[in-house]
């Protein structure tokens, strides 16, 4: 129940990563800063956790490796974990992932981001550090395509993180190693399966990169995240990780399949208490295709400069953009965070392990009697409806309708 206790804990306090180690204290990282929140959790606890996460079997290939990645719902949140060893002991880092698949204006992106799932084929970069919300941006992208189109979708991904539901679009989902031995493996046998979108949670190999190119080229739309700082980082990266004699035609390669390049990193935003992405926007114009095609992949900063009339973006400019936007997409605050943000106590930088987050009056409920024009089913008198001053969940909705349903014109 520790991962229970601690997912919970850092979830009220609308932290990004939980990091918890034995014989250290438990730090959770929120709005991008890190914190610690209790002291060490008990090692016989923390390992009976690690245990119950990754089964006899996880467990087993935890012990050989020393590290093990696994996604999970813990404490009613979806969450990614690696498990591993460290000179103290078992640690675990746990990334709290959003509650609901958003598309791109739930994750506060440029319009001109619908651009990259436009294209029936070819390759789309989702790239940026540790941490700055690619995954996101990926699931928002295959989102945005399965609410507007009916498109067989492939994702190969280690772990799974989002789980989708079919709307218009059919989604199925591989986790590697569970139903795949490898990404390599993965792609391959996903062009047996008569994909139209191919989805890489992250090209690590150069085989994967080559075996990527190659499904972009044959007419499937390929979208896979990359750690990179810059779209120019991001392509020279690909190509060199290639021999030198084959790096002219990879460059030609990806030249001609390229659909887009994104890059990101968060922003913190003061006033809005918000996080939000910043973004690099590549597109491929043949500005962009001449520079990837010659390699002088320094002078994409150029392209990106000149490029904003066809949708381009650089970090200066989409900063701009952000400081004029007044509406922001969020989600709802947990109840902890809210208090933070509104000049609670709650987030300090050392929390007794038993803190808990302060209590919240719930808002009262005002009895609202019905008009003297609209009189109760029967005649019998005025029927006082309580109508909750919070937001109501649907089954409290369905309640409340069949009720004032129940009067009589």
């Amino acid at each position: 129940m520790i991962l229970q206790e601690w997912v919970a804990r850092a979830h009220a306090l609308a932290a990004s990563d939980l990091l918890l180690e034995t014989d250290a204290a438990v730090v959770v990282r929120v709005r991008g800063e890190l914190q610690s929140i209790g002291p060490p959790p008990p090692a016989e606890r923390l390992l009976q956790a690690a245990q119950d996460l990754l089964g006899a079997e996880g467990w087993g290939q935890f012990r050989h490796r020393g590290s093990a990645d696994v996604s999970a719902a813990i404490a009613g949140v979806r969450c990614r974990a690696n498990l591993f060893r460290t000179v103290r002991g078992l640690a675990v880092a746990v990334r709290l992932l959003s509650p609901a698949i958003k598309d791109l204006r739930g994750c506060n992106l440029h319009p001109d981001f619908r651009r990259l799932i436009d294209a029936a084929s070819g390759l789309v970069l989702i790239c940026g550090p540790t941490g700055s919300g690619k995954s996101t941006t990926l699931a928002a992208l295959i989102e945005e395509i399965n609410l507007a189109r009916a498109r067989h979708i492939v994702t190969l991904e280690s772990p799974l993180e989002y789980i989708f539901n079919n709307r218009r679009s059919f989604i199925r989902q591989r986790e590697i190693p569970t139903h795949s031995p490898g990404f390599e493996q993965g792609i391959i046998d996903a062009l047996r399966e008569n994909p139209d979108v191919l989805v890489i949670g992250e090209m690590r190999t150069p085989e994967v990169m080559r075996l990527t190119l190659n499904a972009a080229e044959t007419g499937h739309l390929v979208l896979a995240t990359l750690h990179a700082a810059s779209c120019a980082e991001a392509l020279s990266r690909v190509c060199l990780s290639f021999p030198a004699e084959i790096q002219a035609s990879i460059r030609a390669q990806i030249a001609d399949c390229l659909v887009g390049v994104s890059c990101q990193r968060l922003e913190f935003l003061s006033p809005q208490n918000l996080r939000v992405p910043r973004c690099e926007l590549l597109l491929p114009s043949s500005g962009a295709r001449g520079t990837i095609r010659s390699g002088n992949f320094s002078q994409l900063a150029n392209v990106l400069q000149s490029g904003a009339d066809e949708g381009m973006w650089n970090f200066e400019r989409y900063q701009r953009w952000i400081e004029q936007q007044t509406e922001w997409s969020r989600a709802a605050a947990p109840a902890a965070a809210r208090t933070a943000a509104t000049g609670g106590n709650f987030i300090s930088q050392s929390l007794p392990a038993a803190a808990t987050a302060p209590a919240v009056a719930a808002p009262s409920r005002q009895p609202v009697a019905p008009p003297a024009s609209r009189p109760t089913a029967g005649g019998s008198g005025d029927e006082v409806i309580e109508v909750p001053a919070e937001e109501m969940n649907l089954q409290e909705l369905a309640e409340l309708a069949r009720r004032l349903g129940e009067r009589k014109p």
